[in-house]
């Protein structure tokens, strides 16, 4: 009788609990901000996620000690429970104060809980195969963000945005569920490194190669923060776009998530390696922002088309940069890969600020525009890496 292999069970484990999270998250990413400024202002709106991310990048900078101390299993239980409370926490907000609160723990905790997924699947992962499984694993969490914003700006029109935040509380339940279930199967098996946030810093930014692509990263999610943060605001708030119209433009836009991020990283893995599939991706990136600036419009369909172009240089870029960072890395490198996931709070902390910095002089697309200059630097960090082809 043939055996099983377990790494690939635990794979396909961790495939469909990015595919449940990640639908959690989407279901929220997308009205957050339209969500907070019922109760403040536009551009204190920005100055919170400036805040917001600050508190997360201080958080991941002691999670290796937590995770040190009580194993990646335990934390990431925890992590979930809280992400959890966040979003009954939003359901329930009734002022300004409870929504911040709810909406910064959300924030934090839908952080961290991609860095125990990260460790959990390093764990099962050989540096051959990592673009296929890397991408495989990208791709099934990309489902789960195309279906959370046409769930998300359904339930909204029908019941509000309480609505919305419950459905996605409920999806954790199955999510926990699985967890712990599947005990054996997600059980720390490596001796994570003991290593704090400066130390790895300075080991990351030693290596020309791992630098590279954390300033990739942080680029990428620069874009990331105008299209969740701003977007959203802009068709809504200035356009006047219905949610019901934004609900399949963000679905649609995402679709290049699941048709180009396995077929990028297969084709790093066997034959083009990932530097120049980045730094192509950057460059759709950078032309995306300044066609947001220029696109004046109502028309659904117009932004449709601008949105899906700009996650066709998304998908590559994220493709590569998890494909490339996690062939340089181990599992028990635990402070490198926080590190790296510090690029998110990094990258919407950027955005924020240069955004709320925006907005008490300019209008809301010159967003855009600014957020677009901020890429540069990217390209001359990427062009200085190791090929892995």
């Amino acid at each position: 009788m043939l055996r099983k292999n377990p790494n690939k069970l635990r794979r396909h484990i961790l495939y469909l609990i990015g595919f449940i999270m990640a639908t959690s998250v989407a279901i929220l990413s997308y009205v957050q901000s339209n969500f907070l400024q019922d109760y403040i202002g536009i551009e204190f709106v920005s100055l919170f996620f400036v805040i917001g991310n600050l508190f997360t990048i201080l958080t991941i900078s002691i999670f290796p000690k937590i995770i040190y101390k009580l194993g990646n299993y335990f934390t990431s239980k925890t992590v979930i429970i809280l992400y959890a409370a966040s979003l009954i926490g939003l359901a329930a907000a009734n002022g300004p104060i409870s929504a911040v609160f709810a909406l910064l723990l959300f924030i934090i905790t839908s952080n961290l809980v991609w860095i125990n997924i990260d460790i959990f699947l390093e764990e099962v992962t050989s540096d051959k195969d990592t673009g296929k499984i890397r991408t495989t694993f990208l791709t099934c969490a990309n489902l789960g963000w195309i279906i959370g914003p046409a769930i998300s700006a359904y339930l909204i029109e029908m019941g509000g945005y309480s609505l919305s935040f419950l459905s996605s509380a409920l999806l954790i339940v199955p999510l926990f569920l699985i967890i712990v279930i599947k005990k054996n199967n997600l059980k720390d098996r490596v001796k994570k490194t003991k290593q704090g946030a400066r130390k790895s810093f300075e080991k990351l930014w030693k290596n020309k190669n791992l630098r590279g692509v954390f300033i990739a990263a942080v680029a990428l999610n620069i874009f990331f923060s105008a299209a969740v943060l701003y977007i959203p605001l802009y068709l809504h708030q200035s356009l006047g776009m219905t949610w019901t119209q934004l609900g399949w433009v963000f679905s649609f836009m995402l679709l290049p998530f699941i048709l180009f991020e396995i077929p990028v990283g297969l084709t790093a893995d066997k034959y083009l390696g990932e530097k120049e599939m980045m730094l192509i991706g950057l460059l759709i990136l950078f032309s995306s922002l300044l066609l947001f600036y220029y696109i004046k419009t109502p028309l659904p369909i117009i932004w449709a088309t601008a949105l899906f172009f700009s996650r066709i240089g998304a998908a590559m870029v994220e493709a590569t940069r998890d494909t490339y960072f996690f062939k340089n890395v181990s599992s028990k490198d635990m402070g490198l890969i926080n590190v790296f996931r510090m690029t998110t709070p990094i990258g919407y902390l950027i955005g924020a600020l240069l955004g709320s910095l925006t907005l008490f002089f300019l209008p809301i697309n010159s967003v855009f525009l600014v957020l677009a200059i901020t890429l540069i630097p990217a390209f001359y960090s990427i062009a200085l890496i190791n090929d892995t082809k």
